[in-house]
């Protein structure tokens, strides 16, 4: 099937200006480029721009441009210098295919469709499992499970979900390295924990002390179709990924769907205190293109596409100098620099937590890192 890109061409070149104010031009920056499958918006805009995330600045100072994201595979970007430096796509009937993605989104559908972020109250309000089909131990693929408090009409269908973790804030006053910022514990005595993708903190032992809790992680684990209502309800389980246990929790499918495109932008403003509370895939540090939790979300202004600025906050230590040798290290102290880190991008929001993908970066992610503005 043939056709042209709606939006992007209208029978000539398109050209965006490129404000020297705000999307600077990279000293190295090639004068034409020819989009490739696998290629992000991010990874391309960064060829030209210092600033990746001013991406959609560029489209947007052309009203002919609708949508930023219809590049594809074999488009041609062509800078120019006329009346100041210009980013054209050469126009051209392409084939059907899958534009090119801001963000490798296949790399995080788990992240995407199978976890939510709610209240432990919410969580624990949940419409729950209570029993299974002649008394099974557990409920399987084709067999009847049995739900409370679950208000819905016969042919509903819903997700079953389990808790996987809890997220919790820092304890500032316990110093950089107390406090359990994550810590995996049951709702109550039936609720079971599923495997969770975080780097987990065991150091909540009462002396450390705990932080606020944030929110409660829940992972979708099967899908259930309503047969006949009542309390108890009857449910046919249509798939899982593991057995179902008694408590596991019911709720609506899709009941926060994922933006299929994003627009990378600097925040108007950033909450206190906003810092990097979790990573996967590591249990000390991450680098370009893991996933981290932080401790701000949609109730703090953060939505999908923001981009922020990682920096590693300075070490406090003794300065020799300026104390004397009678000092015995309690003398005078100096607190470094923080230092920067790399750049993450928000892909999905909740009340107060948020997922971020590492965009780039000098040097290896940390819990507490702090995130500022991007300059």
């Amino acid at each position: 099937m043939i056709r042209k890109s709606i939006g992007l061409l209208a029978g000539m070149l398109v050209t965006v200006a490129v404000y020297a104010a705000g999307a600077q031009l990279r000293a190295d920056h090639p004068d034409t480029y020819t989009v490739r499958k696998g290629d992000t918006l991010w990874a391309i805009s960064a060829r030209f721009l210092s600033k990746p995330w001013l991406w959609p600045e560029i489209w947007q100072a052309n009203p002919q441009v609708q949508n930023p994201h219809l590049i594809y595979p074999g488009d041609v970007l062509n800078l120019s210098f006329i009346n100041g430096p210009h980013l054209g796509l050469q126009p051209r009937v392409r084939t059907e295919g899958e534009a090119i993605p801001a963000i490798p989104l296949s790399q995080l559908q788990i992240f995407l469709k199978e976890m939510r972020v709610l209240d432990s109250n919410e969580v624990s309000a949940l419409p729950y499992v209570v029993g299974f089909e002649e008394a099974d131990l557990r409920g399987t693929v084709g067999r009847n499970v049995y739900v409370r408090n679950l208000n819905a009409q016969p042919g509903q269908r819903f997700v079953i979900v389990r808790p996987t973790q809890v997220f919790r804030n820092f304890d500032e006053s316990k110093g950089r390295d107390n406090g359990a910022d994550l810590v995996g514990h049951p709702l109550d005595s039936d609720v079971s924990m599923t495997r969770t993708p975080w780097k987990e903190d065991f150091r909540d032992d009462g002396h450390y002390g705990r932080g606020k809790e944030i929110g409660t992680e829940v992972t979708v684990i099967g899908n259930a179709e309503v047969l006949r209502t009542g309390d108890p309800s009857t449910l046919l389980l249509l798939d899982s990924t593991m057995e179902i246990r008694k408590g596991d929790r019911i709720m609506p499918v899709d009941d926060k769907p994922y933006d299929p495109y994003y627009y990378p932008h600097a925040p108007k403003s950033l909450a206190g205190n906003a810092r990097v509370i979790a990573f996967t895939d590591a249990y000390d540090a991450v680098g370009p293109h893991q996933v981290v939790a932080l401790n701000i979300g949609a109730k703090d202004g953060v939505e999908n596409g923001q981009t922020y600025s990682i920096y590693q906050p300075g070490e406090t230590i003794a300065d020799d100098v300026a104390s004397d040798s009678w000092d015995r290290g309690t003398g005078k102290k100096v607190t470094l620099p923080q230092e920067f880190v790399g750049h993450v991008m928000v892909f999905r929001t909740f009340d107060r937590v948020s997922y971020g993908l590492i965009m780039d970066g000098l040097r290896p992610v940390h819990k507490r890192d702090k995130l500022e503005l991007p300059e």
